[in-house]
């Protein structure tokens, strides 16, 4: 028989649950993480230990569930979508922590944006307003204040995701970078 693994990588929590064929639970696990708030209305994430606790997460439910890693046939992921993540492509290290997608330190850059009359042109190309809360600026913010983040962008030695593409980097050992249309359209 063989085994889905479901990952929910929430904004608190690292919740894991193991489905068999035919689609009953058969383990669930949770784990809490960290959330940091270095100012005022700034939020971050360390990617790292997400990643360790979806392993933990993982290991337990198989345990648990009396498997074996070969025993599981897909992983599925659902995440908080607009969280962002920048890490190094050869290394797998972030550069930073990963930035929640509540997090305002670039709102007043949104603010800029729309001043400059960027929102209309922003919301017929992508449907969404211009606010913080995605992952753009966020972006943006990364390049500008990690020491040479951009330069090293530049030159392809970073790359980005939210927190599936981290998730999916990580299980892959390095070898994918992707992610859903549904999540990469937030962007």
């Amino acid at each position: 028989m063989k085994y889905i693994l479901a990952i929910d990588q929430s904004t608190s929590a690292t919740k894991l649950m193991l489905f068999d064929e035919q689609e009953k639970l058969c383990g669930r696990v949770s784990l809490d993480h960290q959330q940091f708030y270095p100012q005022l209305g700034w939020v971050e994430h360390d990617a790292n230990e997400i990643w360790e606790s979806q392993l933990e997460t993982a290991k337990k439910a198989i345990f648990d569930c009396d498997l074996s890693p070969s025993d599981i046939s897909a992983i599925g992921i659902t995440n908080q979508r607009e969280t962002t993540v920048v890490w190094e492509k050869d290394t797998g290290k972030p550069i930073y922590n990963a930035i929640v997608w509540q997090c305002r330190r670039s709102a007043e850059y949104c603010d800029q944006l729309k001043e400059m009359g960027y929102d209309e042109i922003i919301r017929e190309k992508t449907g969404l307003l211009i606010d913080a809360y995605f992952s753009a600026t966020k972006i943006k913010w990364i390049l500008d204040n990690v020491t040479n983040a951009r330069e090293r962008a530049k030159k392809g030695e970073l790359l980005f995701g939210t927190i599936d593409t981290w998730l999916i980097f990580c299980l892959t050992g390095g070898k994918v970078h992707a992610t859903d249309y549904s999540n990469a359209a937030r962007t």
